[in-house]
């Protein structure tokens, strides 16, 4: 089990003050997350306009693994990234600096042939998988076993909803023998009751602003050091 920390996700700059949206900014607050506890990091990468950009993905990753050696970094492929199905393989292929996992929504029609192309080019992947029908969808796919891990990630703000597609998505990966490891995620409102069930199930979770803004009793965050710190707490507390 590990805390994985999303530093900044598809948020934009208002979303918090300590957000960051360049490489050094990123590298930086890498380095208070590992400190805190973070066995990972899962970054977006953006470019000089402070826009997502898979083109960014070389100087951010080299930013970031320079700052914190030894740490696996994975970045987002987002369809919404360059909204251009070409664009994207083109993008990825081009990297010179690879992440060491990237993760792909199994929600989106291209998810196949990305996953194609990163293992290709040698990147591990996270299977984000957000319903159960993204669920089936995997367990269906030949080469499902050949993923990192599955990022069990639930957007869902009613917690008793969230908590059934959680479970429905799980039953599903049992009932097909899947055996990757597994990350859960809320976001939001769910962030840190989802925390609490990864740690009761063994599985690992992520934190950051990526996901939420706020520790466990509402107070806003100092930064994404602070709420990784807490969830590592959480983990150690059992």
């Amino acid at each position: 089990m590990i805390v994985q920390a999303c530093l900044n996700g598809a948020r934009p700059a208002e979303f918090h003050p300590q957000l960051p949206l360049t490489p050094e900014a990123m590298a930086a607050d890498a380095i208070g997350c590992v400190t805190a506890g973070a066995a990972e990091l899962h970054i977006h990468p953006r470019g000089e306009d402070q826009r997502e950009s898979l083109a960014a993905v070389d100087a951010t990753v080299a930013a970031v693994r320079t700052a914190c050696p030894g740490t696996l970094i994975g970045v987002s492929t987002g369809a919404w990234i360059e909204n251009d199905v070409q664009e994207t393989r083109y993008c990825i292929a081009a990297w010179s600096v690879l992440p060491d996992y990237a993760s792909v929504n199994l929600s989106e029609p291209d998810a196949p042939e990305v996953m194609a192309l990163l293992r290709s080019i040698g990147v591990g992947i996270e299977a984000g998988i957000a319903t159960v029908a993204d669920a089936e969808r995997f367990v269906g796919l030949a080469d499902h076993e050949k993923v990192l891990r599955i990022l069990i990630e639930i957007e869902d703000q009613e917690w008793t909803a969230a908590f059934a597609i959680a479970d429905g998505i799980a039953s599903v990966l049992a009932g097909a023998g899947v055996t990757r490891s597994i990350l859960l995620h809320g976001f939001d409102a769910t962030v840190w009751d989802f925390v609490k069930l990864a740690r009761t199930r063994n599985w690992s979770t992520r934190i950051g602003l990526e996901d939420c803004r706020h520790m466990p009793d509402g107070r806003m965050a100092a930064g994404n050091a602070a709420l990784v710190g807490e969830a590592v707490a959480m983990y150690r507390r059992g």
